[in-house]
């Protein structure tokens, strides 16, 4: 089990296959179709191959993905939070779901918060979010991590409209630094 960061109360490991029941359970909550959407996942066997050519392949190619948050008091998984590299956007978004009887306890902005960390000491120059405009709890979220709508997108994969948010982690001067760098080489 690698653990990716620790939190006051949290811990964000790496998902594993043996995660699957947790997961299945994750990706068929109403609240997930309802803003993130049914990846038809149904079984354990699905979920296992969710888990191994989702999140822990983005681990192996990029070095980040979407970890299982859980409690470190009793090592109950609660949810996921992390960072993704999506074809549809030019940055890293971060993303989380949480089962609701975990809501209103504030561990979704716990592990954001401990995410967002993680993506700055990683030094990546920018974190975008999509979410769906009537998710007001996950922009409220979005907007205590500091970042801001920027514009509004189509999803690649359905017709509907999600916001987009954004926050620069990198100052002007340390962007033209890297980028300088970058041309250098």
């Amino acid at each position: 089990m690698k653990i990716v960061l620790q939190t006051e109360r949290l811990r964000l490991r790496h998902m594993e296959p043996g995660d699957a029941a947790f997961m299945l359970g994750l990706l068929n909550d109403p609240s997930w179709h309802r803003f993130i959407g049914d990846r038809g996942i149904r079984t354990i066997e699905a979920a296992r191959d969710y888990i191994v050519n989702g999140p822990m392949a983005m681990h192996a190619r990029l070095g980040f993905g979407f970890d299982i948050v859980e409690r470190k008091e009793d090592g109950c998984p609660i949810g996921v939070c992390g960072l993704a590299k999506r074809d549809f956007l030019d940055d890293v978004d971060i993303g989380y779901a949480f089962l609701p009887q975990y809501g209103g306890q504030g561990y979704a902005i716990e592990a954001a918060q401990g995410v967002m960390a993680h993506a700055k000491a990683l030094g990546l120059p920018r974190i975008v979010a999509t979410v769906r405009p009537d998710n007001t709890a996950s922009i409220r979220l979005l907007e205590k991590l500091g970042l801001r709508l920027a514009r509004t997108i189509r999803a690649p994969d359905t017709e509907r409209e999600l916001q987009l948010f954004a926050l620069e982690l990198l100052d002007a001067n340390k962007k033209r630094q890297r980028e300088h760098a970058a041309v250098v080489r």
